[in-house]
């Protein structure tokens, strides 16, 4: 392996996008619904066993219309993420808690406040993953305003947002609070200013009603992989996630993102670009193979076939999942059928099941790792030290077996190997992240 003193910083992801696939029908796949407390603290203690450094939740303000087959076979529902996690608050002592909240459906002082809050609850384990809500799907669930950033607004219109939360952070200064009892003085005035900003989108005209978050700002997580979203990263985000799933172009993307820093006054280890990881581990490869055959089975691309047709060109009336790829498309799309003929060869694939998961998984998966543990390691290790990420974000297959299995197996080994951690170094999201906090009173 390379030689280096960089160590892995690694989240866990608390959905587990196959099980809204069909994956909930595996025996040891567990429902969090009929005791969500009981079934997320037993996760977030997990992840905190393994000394992860966050928890990461994602969000979306809709379910997404459906036929009926679909609706009845899909998981739609999900806590939302900022009342579950300041629960998590309370069952977890250092590991962080990544909350996802869209800037278009929300007010700056809104979130200012829950994000503060859970800062304080957690005594400095608050992280916002800032999403851009776009197109149409979620708007259903909005009453339509003038004041709603157009699509070609809405990064102009995030960017603003974050912003003044920021400043609404910043109205307190860190020692504003004295809560002198003797003297009867609870906070100085001098040390509390009003944030003062009127726009087409926003106004404010006060001090924030929640004290100054113990990390100063809470961390901030996007995602993204455009230039115009590297450049805004390069300015003020603190973790990129990302989809990127081949290595060579993760290395692009690191280097390209990382040397944007500067500009900004920025050390490149202010940034932490952390892509999504799936993984399978078993004692051998192929118990590993095993165990990837039998979360697939409960997957029912049968009820979508239309994504069937958007990635094979291949219409899917009068065929099935299992038959043998055809020698030509039954659509007006035989080049794209045919460049997809051309891959299956490649990979041995002869069903039009196997074509499609292939596609599917390598066009809108993330990163999957599959081995024993120490298969798992090497790789992890070799992303690490070539540059292509500092770190991680776990997705479990399933869950809660999916986190233990990487907890348990593979966690031991990245610890053993020094590229992870043994204990936690401090308390807070940011000194587990080892990212200094920015903002007038750092």
């Amino acid at each position: 392996m390379i030689q280096s003193d960089k160590t892995l910083k690694l989240g866990a992801c608390l959905i587990a996008p196959r099980a809204a696939r069909g994956g909930w029908r595996h025996p040891h796949a567990k429902s969090y619904v009929d005791d969500p407390l009981s079934f997320f603290t037993q996760i977030v203690q997990t992840a905190e066993r393994g000394k992860l450094d966050f928890i990461f939740q994602p969000d979306r303000y809709v379910v997404i219309p459906s036929p009926d087959e679909v609706l009845a076979r899909t998981i739609n529902v999900w806590l939302e993420p900022m009342t579950l996690f300041s629960a998590m608050a309370a069952v977890s002592k250092k590991i962080g808690l990544c909350v996802t909240l869209s800037t278009t459906y929300h007010e700056p002082y809104h979130v200012a406040r829950m994000f503060a809050t859970l800062d304080l609850l957690s005594k400095g384990r608050a992280c916002w993953n800032v999403v851009t809500s776009r197109g149409d799907a979620e708007q259903v669930n909005f009453k339509a305003s003038a004041l709603r950033p157009q699509w070609s607004e809405r990064d102009e219109h995030a960017t603003l947002f974050v912003e003044l939360v920021q400043a609404l952070w910043d109205s307190w200064e860190p020692d504003a609070i004295v809560a002198d009892k003797e003297s009867g003085i609870f906070a100085i005035p001098e040390k509390i200013h009003p944030v003062q900003h009127e726009s087409k989108w926003f106004a404010l005209n006060g001090p924030l009603n929640v004290a100054r978050p113990p990390q100063g700002y809470p961390v901030l997580m996007q995602a993204g992989i455009s230039d115009e979203f590297k450049e805004r990263a390069a300015k003020s985000t603190e973790v990129i996630f990302t989809q990127l799933n081949e290595i060579q172009k993760a290395k692009a993307f690191y280097k390209d993102v990382k040397k944007r820093l500067a500009k900004y006054g920025r050390k490149e280890s202010d940034l932490l670009i952390m892509p999504g990881l799936q993984v399978i581990v078993g004692e051998t490869k192929e118990e590993a193979l095993e165990k990837q055959k039998a979360i697939h089975q409960f997957e029912q691309f049968e009820i979508h076939n239309d994504r069937v047709a958007h990635y094979l060109g291949l219409d899917m009336t009068g065929l099935t999942l299992d038959s043998s790829l055809p020698e030509h498309s039954n659509m007006d799309e035989d080049d794209k059928y045919q460049q997809a003929r051309i891959i299956a060869e490649e990979h041995g694939l002869s069903t039009i099941r196997e074509l499609y998961r292939y596609l599917e998984e390598k066009h809108e998966h993330h990163l999957q790792f599959l081995g024993t543990a120490e298969e798992i390691a090497d790789q992890m290790e070799i992303w690490l030290k070539e540059e292509a990420a500092d770190g991680f974000i776990f997705i479990p297959h399933i869950l809660p077996t999916g986190l233990d299995d990487f907890v348990n197996d593979v966690v031991p080994v990245l610890q053993q190997r020094g590229i992870f951690r043994k204990e936690y170094e401090g308390s807070t999201l940011r000194e587990h992240l080892e990212i200094t906090a920015p903002g007038k009173y750092s």
